[in-house]
């Protein structure tokens, strides 16, 4: 995976994305959406994976079939809007292993404050997939980023639904080397840090809390 941010243009991303983006759109269809969403997001992400072979018996002959090959891959929740891509990835990807990381957002300096880290083991053999639904300020992903690193992380791509201008710049700059795939690449950020014209707190929507 070459390019640094990649937006997934695919027809059912878009058309998902939309009904996502409606604040008519009601919580339990939001959760399903972001589900169904989080699955055609995880193709792209896991376009590159190593394959190997290995010899299986169909019912007419032998054959040596393609299968992942190496470690488990590690998918990392950035809580709690995270556990909504999560959910759907896991159920394309049931034999991952899974972390996460608690941060929340200062509402006054916008900065990242962390509450929770738990991740699995041999980082550094794994492709590691940080998730999180709103790639904004950038300051809590590349935070995240910064301590999945230090567990030994190695191969990491960030997945995320929406990404700002302003986040994607902020990713660039300290983790050249992780790339980030989105749905879409909105306008700006407001003045409180929310994206435009964006989605709303995709926690809130998610979970029903405001």
């Amino acid at each position: 995976m070459k390019e640094h941010l990649t937006v997934v243009t695919h027809p059912l991303v878009q058309h998902k994305l939309t009904l996502m983006r409606d604040k008519h759109t009601p919580t339990a269809v939001f959760r399903q959406l972001l589900r169904e969403i989080s699955q055609l997001l995880a193709y792209e992400v896991t376009h590159e994976l190593k394959m190997t072979t290995q010899t299986i018996e169909t019912p007419l002959q032998e054959m040596d079939a393609p299968v992942l090959a190496g470690r488990k891959l590690a998918l990392i929740s950035i809580l709690r809007a995270g556990n909504g891509l999560l959910d759907g990835m896991l159920e394309l990807i049931p034999s991952a292993r899974v972390g996460f990381v608690g941060l929340y957002r200062d509402e006054e300096t916008l900065k990242p404050v962390k509450y929770y880290f738990k991740v699995p083991e041999q980082l550094d053999k794994r492709l590691t997939i940080v998730v999180d639904p709103m790639l904004a300020t950038g300051n809590s992903s590349a935070a995240a980023v910064d301590m999945v690193k230090e567990a030994g992380a190695t191969d990491i791509r960030f997945l995320c639904l929406l990404a700002a201008p302003e986040g994607v710049a902020r990713m660039k700059a300290a983790h050249p080397d992780v790339p980030i795939v989105t749905a879409a690449l909105d306008e700006r950020l407001n003045d409180i840090g929310y994206i435009l014209p964006g989605l709303g707190d995709a926690g809130d929507r998610m979970f029903g809390t405001k």
